[in-house]
């Protein structure tokens, strides 16, 4: 995998660094400090990069132009926006220029390392603060509280649905939790119901979206020797 990004920042680019190496761990990264640097790095006769990160306040930017300009050079290439500017009119301008998500820079590396799986996996992931109105506050949840519908879930199955955000199958799921595979099934079945998901996908999607708190990952149980 190649993975382009461009930010004017080094510290940024440099912090960056670990978190996309959990997407492919033999990728190869590619910086650019400015618009046109990253521009020649894709139109310099190298295989295409597999995903493009652009920050919107770097030198060349002008405004979404550079978006554009980079999607032209490279169609269906999934272009995710960085920044630290996410109000919902930025986040809805960049969607409609052909963003494949927004990522604002306050989040952590794994909510952005699993927004990045999302988009490669073919969603778009946008940050929650962009459903509602730059005038209006997101709705009240008093502290400790999930978010509707995740206060529906049961403790199992926010458990079970925290392991499905790092991308683990549900073999994978089962060993952490020391369950049956079919009993991961069910309690998936009635997650993908509580919160109105269609797929693992939708479910993956609508949590990172909303806010929700994802509980601490088990981590896996060591396999049985022989």
């Amino acid at each position: 995998m190649r993975i382009l990004v461009a930010d004017d920042h080094k510290l940024v680019r440099d912090g960056l660094r670990p978190f996309l190496r959990e997407l492919d761990s033999e990728a190869e990264i590619i910086d650019a400090a400015t618009l046109d640097e990253a521009v020649a790095a894709i139109d310099d006769g190298a295989p295409l990069p597999d995903l493009v990160l652009l920050d919107l306040m770097m030198p060349g930017m002008t405004g979404l132009d550079g978006l554009t300009r980079i999607k032209t050079l490279a169609p269906g290439i999934p272009v995710v926006i960085v920044s630290g500017y996410s109000s919902r009119d930025h986040v809805q301008a960049a969607v409609q220029a052909g963003a494949a998500g927004f990522i604002p820079k306050t989040v952590g590396g794994t909510a952005m390392v699993n927004a990045l799986r999302l988009v490669l996996s073919g969603e778009t992931y946008l940050p929650s603060s962009s459903f509602f109105e730059t005038t209006e506050s997101p709705p009240a949840v008093r502290p400790g509280a999930a978010p509707p519908p995740f206060d529906r879930l049961s403790r199992r199955e926010g458990e079970i649905l925290a392991q499905l955000i790092e991308g683990r199958t549900n073999k994978e799921i089962a060993l952490a939790l020391n369950l049956q595979e079919i009993t991961i099934k069910v309690h998936l079945r009635n997650v993908y119901r509580k919160i109105g998901a269609a797929n693992r996908a939708q479910a993956v999607r609508i949590a990172l979206q909303s806010g929700w708190d994802i509980p601490p990952i088990a981590p896996p149980l060591p396999r049985p020797a022989g």
